[in-house]
């Protein structure tokens, strides 16, 4: 990974074989990232997307090994329990031209990843809404 920073916003590089949601994560800890947005776009070799089940509280995960475009990755960065917490959506393209996409929980790049990290001043924590979701859901603080 190489990046630079403009102002408010991280221009970072992941090159063929990073694992695009480790090394954002190990980025935010290294660069104190508590609060951004993050947009990207790439190619993949391996993704593992999911997507919720609110009634079953869990996600269904789906493993691609094959050679696709990252046509859209978008999220957030906060935390939880003082770590960084990402939360990412991914489009995929396919070599037949068809789209997937999901809840991003490992994705390694294949040829590169051009990521636009956002940083935003202040800090939102996740808390684990059990009742309802089951998901870890913004907290203001």
């Amino acid at each position: 990974m190489e990046y630079r920073q403009f102002q408010d916003t991280f221009v970072i590089r992941m090159d063929r074989g990073e694992e695009v949601v480790a090394s954002l994560t190990a980025f935010c800890k290294r660069e104190g990232v508590q609060l951004a947005s993050v947009e990207a776009l790439g190619a993949a070799d391996h993704v593992v997307i999911g997507l919720y089940d609110v009634d079953e509280k869990q996600y269904h995960r789906h493993t691609f090994d094959e050679p696709m475009e990252i046509t859209s990755l978008l999220g957030s960065i906060s935390t939880k329990e003082g770590e960084p917490y990402l939360h990412l959506h991914i489009n995929l393209c396919r070599a037949d031209m068809s789209v997937i996409g999901g809840h991003l929980n490992e994705c390694r790049v294949s040829v590169t990843c051009e990521m636009l990290v956002r940083k935003l001043e202040g800090r939102v924590e996740r808390k684990l809404d059990e009742a309802v979701t089951g998901l870890n859901l913004y907290e203001f603080l």
